[in-house]
């Protein structure tokens, strides 16, 4: 076989695909999960902080640790598989522990992570989820046991991937701080179908709560907007109303239009984020093939009446600062026309006076043309009667001969002015 030479990314990239498998989980076990944000998008001093704050974890339970540039790492901590992903805004931590405690979602199963060593994360928490993964009961026991555990006003419950298993939450916090699911696992289930189960429960509530940045950003941001626009639209009727000078009219058009391209640099990042995880929300839904159970909502149907509105308004909002902000393009390309106009109306009367002194110039040139002409001719008859002078030894007289030929000498001095002129035109 003839050797080829490896692009030097070939094996790195197709291990990427390969790099974050799925959790395998048998049957009792309880989910710890905790989503850590960090204060900016990742750098090298933020990815050494979050690595060491794993190692620091590992360290206290005396298991191996990851690579200095690790971003994932899974192994074993105590009687507990942990699973690390590093992303570009936040990290996870999903701890698998068998068997489940005797009360359901008791506080004391997220201690796994120590409260010392979360407080001390270089992030804050956007969400932590405690997860209880038991054998699947009949129907009746399943609607008995889930009153109990949520809230059924927001509850959403469905049967997942050809009834492999039955989700449940309320995407409330509880008073421990935590979101709950119930996950109930049929009997043929196999070990790595209830891990991509998990992990995809667990993807859907962080991105949805990594998307409502999104709407919190937009809250903040609409009273400011809505001013923006009201200033904008006033301006606009000042111009329309012509009242007001450009010049006065152009620095509040300044300032609204450098405002509203601030807010859009600042929001650019959130708004493509907030969409790019609300894909992933959707996705993830999507791929859990979901079946009602017993008329209850499903987490598509959550989604569409709780979270679809936010995200909607997040778009309507990104939208809407576009807008303005093209709004504010227009209007300045119309007052750039209307000073245009305006000077083109200042060049045109500028040309008219031009013309104008060029034609008083023109007539005081033909003036000083004659007066020069007759100077000129003075000198020139002084100068030829000089010449002439001795021809009145015949009889003719100086002022007679002065006389013969000053109109000769006039008329070759107008002709020869007369010639430069049309050379110099």
């Amino acid at each position: 076989m003839t050797p080829i030479d490896d692009h030097p990314l070939r094996y790195a990239l197709a291990n990427e695909l390969h790099a974050r498998p799925f959790p395998s989980a048998e049957v009792p076990c309880t989910v710890a999960f905790l989503a850590i944000k960090k204060p900016a998008a990742a750098i090298e001093g933020e990815r050494q902080a979050d690595i060491a704050h794993l190692t620091e974890l590992l360290t206290r339970y005396g298991a191996s640790r990851p690579q200095p540039d690790a971003t994932h790492y899974a192994g074993q901590i105590g009687r507990h598989w942990l699973k690390w992903e590093q992303h570009t805004e936040f990290v996870t931590y999903t701890a698998i522990s068998q068997n489940v405690s005797v009360r359901a979602f008791d506080p004391a199963d997220f201690e796994v992570f120590p409260a010392d060593w979360v407080m001390a994360s270089p992030g804050k928490s956007i969400t932590s989820i405690l997860m209880r993964v038991v054998r699947r009961p009949d129907q009746d026991a399943v609607r008995a046991l889930l009153p109990d555990w949520f809230e059924p006003e927001s509850l959403a419950v469905s049967c997942v991937l050809d009834d492999a298993a039955i989700c449940a939450s309320d995407f409330r916090i509880d008073p421990a701080g935590h979101m709950r699911f119930a996950l109930f696992v049929s009997e043929d289930t196999g070990q790595r179908r209830i891990g991509r189960i998990i992990q995809r429960l667990c993807e859907i509530e962080t991105y949805k709560a990594m998307s409502m940045l999104g709407f919190a950003r937009v809250k903040d941001l609409t009273p400011r907007i809505g001013e923006l626009d009201q200033k904008l639209t006033a301006l606009m009727g000042e111009m329309t109303d012509g009242e007001n000078h450009p010049d006065d009219l152009l620095p509040d058009l300044l300032r609204i239009s450098t405002e509203l391209e601030t807010l859009s640099a600042r929001c650019a990042f959130r708004f493509g984020a907030t969409g790019a995880y609300e894909a992933i929300v959707n996705q993830r839904i999507a791929v859990l093939r979901e079946e009602r159970f017993m008329g209850r909502q499903s987490f598509a149907d959550f989604m569409m009446r709780r979270y679809d509105p936010a995200m909607r308004t997040v778009k309507s909002t990104e939208k809407r600062l576009q807008t303005l902000s093209d709004r504010a393009i227009r209007a300045g390309d119309l007052l750039r026309t209307r000073v245009d106009v305006e000077r083109s109306a200042q060049n045109q009367a500028l040309l008219e006076s031009m013309d104008k002194r060029a034609d008083l110039a023109l007539r005081l040139q033909h003036t000083v043309e004659g007066l020069s002409v007759v100077a000129i001719s003075y000198y020139a008859v002084s100068l030829v009667s000089y010449m002439l002078y001795p021809l009145t030894s015949t009889g003719l007289s100086k002022g007679t001969l002065t006389a013969l030929i000053t109109l000769p000498v006039i008329l070759m001095v107008w002709a020869a002015v007369h010639r430069i002129r049309k050379r110099l035109e």
